[in-house]
């Protein structure tokens, strides 16, 4: 009997000890369990993330402008930055910003005359568009039309000191509608060139629209690839008033075509206006 009952307190004790183990096994497990289940939320999260970035990155892709010019940007709606500056049709305004780096390689004097004698840097153009002028000139010469040139190339530096000069004086508002903030000046392109007559009355002023070299310009241009870039009752698409002075290289296919069908450069490019 006594090793009957010694028996029985043995089995009993060996079955305590196999539950308890069985309860510890159980425990352990929770724990993985509850990692594999967290580390498939947070992988299918990860995934819904990036799908959803690529989402907005498909969905602010410009497609509102030729595969030649192409341009970078975060939002669709915001400044955007041209990521080929030196495409000959770039477009430079309100909403397409030049790099602040950003200086032409093939800069040189075109030889033509500017109502001042220095070799400064606003006589400077971009090689192909200084070709150009020169033919220009000499084209409205043969027309008894004699220009000069007022203003060409003008760095990002130069353009930040024009434009807060013109800030003091005429406050944040008006200078928007005449002058460029630094980085969205077409004269940083090397592309533009504000021109007058041979002597230099109404330079860059409104009075330039009732002379006779603005009128062979806004007529005769085109022929050797430029185009009045701020045209007239365009002001709400470039941004910009009326300047019969400031033309700009596009070369001379482009610039027919705009001038044909009676476009702005951000119309041509089917790009929004800057209003909008």
């Amino acid at each position: 009997m006594k090793y009957l009952v010694l028996s029985i307190l043995i089995i009993f004790g060996l079955s305590l000890n196999g539950c308890s183990n069985q309860n510890h096994h159980h425990n352990d497990s929770s724990p993985k369990k509850e990692y594999h289940q967290t580390n498939k939320e947070n992988t299918n999260n990860q995934m819904n993330k990036t799908n959803n970035e690529n989402a907005n990155n498909q969905n602010n892709k410009t497609t509102d402008v030729p595969k030649n010019v192409i341009y970078r940007t975060k939002q669709s709606n915001a400044i955007r930055t041209v990521s080929h500056p030196d495409v000959i049709t770039v477009l430079v305004d309100k909403k397409y910003f030049l790099p602040k780096n950003y200086v032409p390689k093939d800069l040189v004097y075109p030889n033509v005359s500017f109502i001042f004698k220095e070799k400064l840097e606003k006589r400077k153009m971009r090689k192909e568009a200084a070709i150009a002028l020169k033919k220009l000139f000499a084209g409205a010469k043969k027309d008894h039309i004699y220009l000069s040139g007022v203003s060409g190339y003008r760095s990002y530096a130069t353009q930040k000191v024009l434009f807060n000069r013109y800030v003091k004086e005429d406050g944040y508002v008006n200078a928007r509608k005449y002058s460029a903030l630094p980085g969205s000046s077409e004269h940083q392109s090397g592309l533009a060139i504000d021109v007058s007559s041979s002597t230099g009355k109404c330079a860059a002023s409104s009075c330039f629209a009732n002379t006779k070299e603005a009128k062979w310009l806004e007529k005769n241009s085109s022929n050797y690839g430029f185009i009045i870039r701020y045209p007239k009752g365009k002001e709400q698409i470039t941004g910009y008033k009326y300047e019969p002075w400031h033309i700009r290289y596009v070369g001379v296919t482009t610039a027919k075509q705009i001038k044909k069908r009676n476009l702005t450069l951000e119309e041509y490019l089917n790009v929004y206006p800057v209003s909008k």
